[in-house]
């Protein structure tokens, strides 16, 4: 994907209209054009693999390969996961391609359930590919759009930045609890790729939060390592995880606790960097 990531001028007035606050701010809006152009690098570098992973996903759901098809079902879906912030912003293409079932009166037999989890559904509650093929290529149109859509985005700042709390919140919130891949049970690889996609945007802004408040910066690291290493201790060889059903009560509760607490620090950013 080609991107424009030249920054005029005017460049710097439109960072200013998305929303960063300028007078009481020790950041710049100028000093947030580099760290928003590498993002979107990242979102399009993502988007670009989501698009190559769901053909291949969706190829060995159309062919029939059910074992083939649950492999990719996960390492899939864990390159929309890590830019939901943005992806989300389109929302017809998001509820197409991450609805899920409890969104509809008939649940799983509302012809208008489509998307990652519908086929879920088939591949791993029902063990079939069977009726799956064109829900498949719709899932390979969406996100083929999304990437399309995604070229052209101008990303604001408090969007980007807000963006990683919504990923660590989203997981304190629902998924936490076992709703998102709830017939796969594959929601720690989405853990880590929300989790991976918020430290992606602290990353990049890093030397900005360090600027204006070392301490929130390094409370950051300390509950990414946290979060992390709790998730580490559930990973498998191939970079995969185990089923959530193997985690206790115990263990979601122990869990919940640091991602809660990353969660709140990441809220400060926007107020830290001084965008709205």
């Amino acid at each position: 994907m080609k991107l424009s990531l030249s920054v005029s001028a005017a460049g710097f007035a439109l960072l200013g209209a998305c929303g960063v606050a300028s007078a009481a701010s020790v950041i710049a809006p100028a000093d947030l054009v580099a760290p928003i152009a590498d993002y979107k690098i990242y979102v399009a570098g993502e988007v670009d693999a989501l698009v190559k992973a769901t053909h291949d996903f969706t190829e060995a759901v159309k062919a029939g390969d059910l074992a083939k098809a649950q492999a990719l079902y996960a390492p899939t879906r864990v390159h929309y996961e890590r830019i939901e912030p943005v992806a989300d912003q389109f929302s017809d293409l998001d509820k197409s391609i991450d609805v899920r079932a409890d969104d509809f009166a008939a649940k799983e037999a509302d012809p208008n359930f489509t998307g990652f989890h519908r086929i879920e559904y088939g591949l791993y509650a029902k063990k079939s590919t069977d009726a799956l093929g064109p829900l498949a290529d719709k899932l390979l149109a969406d996100v083929t759009e999304l990437q399309s859509r995604i070229q052209g985005l101008t990303l604001p700042p408090g969007k980007v930045v807000g963006g990683a709390a919504e990923l660590v919140e989203e997981i304190a919130k629902t998924k936490i609890s076992g709703e998102e891949d709830r017939y796969s049970r594959t929601d720690l690889w989405d853990f880590k790729a929300n989790v991976d996609g918020a430290r992606q945007i602290v990353s990049l802004l890093q030397p900005l939060t360090s600027k204006a408040n070392a301490k929130l910066q390094t409370r950051l690291d300390d509950n990414f390592t946290k979060v992390e290493a709790i998730l580490t201790k559930y990973s498998t060889a191939g970079d995969g995880f185990e089923s959530y059903d193997a985690l206790s009560k115990k263990d979601r509760t122990a869990l919940r606790g640091p991602v809660t607490a990353l969660a709140e620090d990441l809220s400060k950013l926007r107020g830290v960097l001084g965008v709205k």
